[in-house]
């Protein structure tokens, strides 16, 4: 199993947050899915997590109500003090520095095009556009940079868990392309516990025959590793669990090596782990 896999600082930081709160008894509310994955988000519900989404929380009155890792923009606080809700913010330090550079910048320039790299309708996105009164754009792909007006200033940032390749070839296109009388700048805001993972993930996924990668299907970051991981090992299979583990896959695997996402609980791998284990002794 790999080490350097499972949760990354800011989602471990919310589920003890979560687990915390919880202890204490009484209802805590958590603004979507603490984390993407369906089995932990499933066992903090047993705990007596409830998940809920914007307009569940705009008829909530004098509840606490956790904002996760992902951070939330401006409305989502304020939504909250109209409504006497106490919030226990669980946004990542390193998305709250983002979210304030964003907003910084869009005081400062509110004229020049504010250009976000990240996963359009992602929760951290809507966050950092929120910073922008909505006036930031959001590009997805490298492709996606040719549409920007070159003419006029432009203010390049990223979501944390982005690829990094990808945002420097969109730099190196920017730079190309800006005109001579418009700026550019550009911050690099990619959370290096998450890009790290990448060169890490594609030498555990060279060393094995099978590799399972563990994430549950709504993770960004792990639909970005696992495809890593595929490219390297075409022999990659993505499960949510140890339920999805197939037999045949087994069959003639001398190694098999077992990985996830920021977003994978370590005990999710260990079950996995376990299957494994328990059918060879079978």
């Amino acid at each position: 199993m790999d080490s350097g896999s499972g949760f990354c600082f800011g989602v471990t930081t919310a589920i003890r947050k979560a687990e915390e709160e919880l202890a204490n008894g009484g209802t805590l509310y958590c603004l979507g899915d603490i984390v993407h994955n369906s089995m932990e988000c499933e066992r903090l519900k047993k705990l007596g997590l409830v998940t809920i989404n914007h307009d569940e929380m705009e008829r909530l009155r004098n509840v606490k109500v956790l904002l996760r890792a992902h951070g939330e923009p401006p409305e989502t606080y304020a939504m909250a003090e109209r409504n006497g809700i106490e919030i226990i913010d669980a946004t990542c330090p390193v998305v709250l520095q983002l979210q304030r550079r964003i907003k910084s910048q869009y005081d400062a320039h509110g004229e020049a095009q504010i250009v976000i790299f990240g996963k359009p309708g992602h929760a951290e996105v809507l966050g950092l556009v929120g910073q922008t009164q909505g006036s930031a754009r959001v590009i997805a792909h490298f492709d996606d940079v040719k549409t920007l007006d070159f003419s006029r200033d432009i203010y390049l940032y990223s979501q944390t868990t982005k690829s990094l390749d990808e945002f420097h070839r969109i730099i190196d296109y920017i730079q190309c392309h800006i005109s001579p009388d418009a700026t550019f700048r550009s911050f690099d805001t990619i959370c290096r516990q998450v890009a790290n993972r990448m060169p890490n993930v594609s030498s555990f996924a060279s060393r094995h025959d099978l590799v399972l990668f563990v994430c549950g299907r709504k993770s960004s970051n792990g639909r970005v590793l696992f495809n890593e991981c595929l490219r390297i090992n075409p022999n990659t299979h993505l499960i949510e669990g140890p339920g999805e583990i197939c037999d045949e896959w087994l069959h003639g695997a001398a190694t098999i090596g077992i990985c996830g996402a920021t977003s994978t609980p370590k005990w999710l791998m260990e079950e996995c782990m376990q299957k494994i284990l328990n059918g060879e002794q079978g």
